[in-house]
Order: structure tokens, then sequence, then C-alpha cells
């Protein structure tokens, strides 16, 4: 499919800097394809719900995975950062460097240098390998929770590009940028359809006999990357690491199985789940990476809603969103959003959206 079909004008004002105070009282936009839509808020959502729905939330927790660094060659020094994106082994991140010309196999990477400071801490890094498009696999001398420690002391919460370039991190981020669920650490950037709970709301939530299930997808910095190619075909989905638990999936099937709806708390937790389905809709115990990239024509197997937020131009989100409730569906959305004043992207307002009955064909004039 043509990239071009996925692109929109998005004035710069509609990109939220920070989210709405409380979580909860953010603006959501319900999407029927085919019956219009409907602005409500998040605190809407038991009253969209029924007794047997089952929302379907990713628990992973964002770790300060952006470190800044000076490259050592020899007497030869430079200013690199580096954006962690996935583990390999205790010791080993795969990361996308900045920039990426700066770096050679072999080069050591001391991180905790940041703006001209002084060394924070001690972690060195090798450049184990060097690929494509800035991306690198860091060896580091620590391993482990020892790692983790280090990268807890000097690393930064890798906002998205479109916050970054605005402000400086901050440590209310290390709170914000967190849902409140969070618990299993390895995302370098928040499932941030989940940022909109309160404990208020899950209360409420559970006062409607809505349940709550949990799946671990890491999300990786390769989320923040556009869309280069000219046609879908062309574009590379960088794997994220994820899992199903066996109680999950039981659990799944038997709402299924007694008429409840499966609602999706973000397109993460939506794509894990379509990565650990069947061709019979069935969910089953899953573990391991995932690439699987979701454009119009795709047949979903498992959600029937989506809660998620506003995304970008050109963005594999918006693609899934697209495929989801379809093509048409989602531009008429999106331009009332943007009309209406709807904040957009990680810390912007919500949509939940129905999924067409369906699936467009995909459209290549």
């Amino acid at each position: 499919m043509r990239v071009g079909l996925f692109d929109f004008d998005l004035p710069e004002e509609r990109i939220a800097l920070r989210p709405a105070e409380p979580r909860d009282s953010a603006r959501m936009l319900l999407v029927r394809p085919g019956q219009g839509l409907d602005d409500r808020t998040v605190r809407d959502l038991p009253s969209l719900l029924k007794d047997g729905d089952v929302l379907v939330f990713n628990d992973t927790k964002v770790i300060p995975a952006q470190l800044k660094g000076i490259r050592r060659r020899g007497e030869a020094m430079a200013q690199v950062e580096a954006t962690l994106h996935m583990r390999v082994t205790p010791d080993r991140w795969k990361a996308f460097m900045r920039p990426g010309k700066r770096i050679a196999v072999g080069d050591r990477i001391h991180f905790g240098h940041d703006q001209n400071s002084c060394f924070l801490g001690q972690l060195d890094a090798t450049v184990i390998e060097k690929g494509e498009a800035g991306e690198a696999l860091l060896g580091f001398d620590l391993s482990g929770p020892f790692l983790d420690e280090a990268m807890h002391a000097v690393g930064h919460i890798p906002l998205p590009p479109y916050i970054a370039s605005k402000r400086d991190d901050d440590e209310r981020d290390r709170s914000d940028y967190q849902t409140i669920y969070a618990r299993e650490e390895g995302a370098v950037a928040a499932p941030t359809a989940g940022l909109h709970f309160t404990p208020e709301l899950f209360a409420a939530l559970d006062a409607k006999g809505i349940e709550r299930r949990f799946v671990t997808l890491h999300v990786g910095a390769g989320t923040f990357l556009p869309v280069k190619a000219d046609d879908t075909s062309d574009h590379k989905m960088h794997a994220e690491i994820g899992s199903v638990s066996p109680e999950t999936a039981a659990a799944l099937n038997a709402a299924k199985a007694r008429g409840g709806r499966i609602v999706a708390v973000g397109t993460t937790s939506l794509r894990l789940l379509e990565s650990a389905a069947l061709e019979d809709g069935r969910i089953e115990a899953w573990s391991g990476p995932t690439d699987i990239f979701i454009t119009p024509g795709y047949r979903f197997r498992t959600a029937d809603m989506l809660m998620t937020n506003f995304h970008l131009p050109r963005s594999t989100l918006f693609m899934l969103v697209s495929a989801f409730s379809g093509l048409e569906t989602m531009r008429s959305a999106y331009a009332h959003a943007i009309e209406s004043r709807y904040r957009f992207y990680s810390y912007g307002d919500s949509s939940l959206l129905f999924r067409a009955e369906t699936p467009e064909k995909e459209l290549n004039d």
C-alpha cells in the first residue's frame, strides 16, 4: 500500500507536551464505523462497556534507556547518544545511536557524560556490531541487575522525538510516562493508551463487572521511527519481546466463549494478542519476539474494541488503527479530532475504536 494514503496535516500545537491532569480527565473520541463519532472523556469508559467485557493491558515498565556518553577511539573523542531498544543478553543491548556515523565496531563508549558535565557514574560499553540506520549492538562492562542499576543512575526517560524536540525530560516524566500498573521492566517507550487509567477509574470498572487481564510487550524505540518507504511492503518493523501467560490466554478465550468483548488497551496489547492468536481466534500462551505489521486488509482475530491515543501521520500506528476501523473512518475521525482540538500523541487524548465488520481491501491507487 502507498504510505501516502496515511498522510494528513497535523498542526504542531496539537501534540501534547504534558498529560492531562488528572489522567482520566482526558478526552476520548468514540469511533463506531458506519455510526459516526461521539465526543466523550476517558471517565466515560465504564458506561461504554458491559459486564463480561475484558480490558487487556500491557504491563511493561519503561526504563531510562536513553544514554548520553563519550565515544573514545584512541585520543579522539565525540559525544554520542544511545537509545536502547532490545535486550539480547544480560550485558548486551541493541541500540539506535546518534549520530550513527561517529561509531565503529570496537569503539569504547563511556556513558554518564551529560552536556559537558562530569561523569555521573561508571557505565562503559563496547560497540560489538554496527547495523543499518544507526543501529548497533552494545556490550556493557556490567551485566544483569548491576547494569540495570547503572542505567537507572545515568539514563534518561526516552521521550518521543516530537516531545523531546520541544523540551528536555525531567523528574516528572519518570512518573508521567509510566502506567499505574507497570511492573515488568524492559520498555523504552510507554504503552501510552494505559497512561489514562487511575485507581478511581479502575474502581469504577470493577463496579461495572469489567475484567482486567495483563500481557507484556516491551515497547522498543522502533515505535518512534518514521516510515520512510513509499510502500508499506518496503518498511521493516523492529521486533519487540512479549509474552502472554497461559492464565491470561485461558481467561480471554473463556470471555469470548461467554459473549464478552475483548478491549485491547493500546496498539501494543493488540499486536501481541494478534501474535498469539490462532486462525480460529483462540489465543494461546505465547512468548518471544514479534514484528507483526498491520495494515488495511488484515483480518483481526482477537479484539473487538481498541482504546488508543491519536497517532502521527504516516506512522505504523495510524496504519494499524486504519486497519481496525477502516481507513476512511479513521481519516474522518482524525479530521474531527484536529478540528475539535484533541491532543495528539503519547501525552495526548484517547479514542475508543470499534472494529469494522469487514476489513477493507488494500488500496493501491
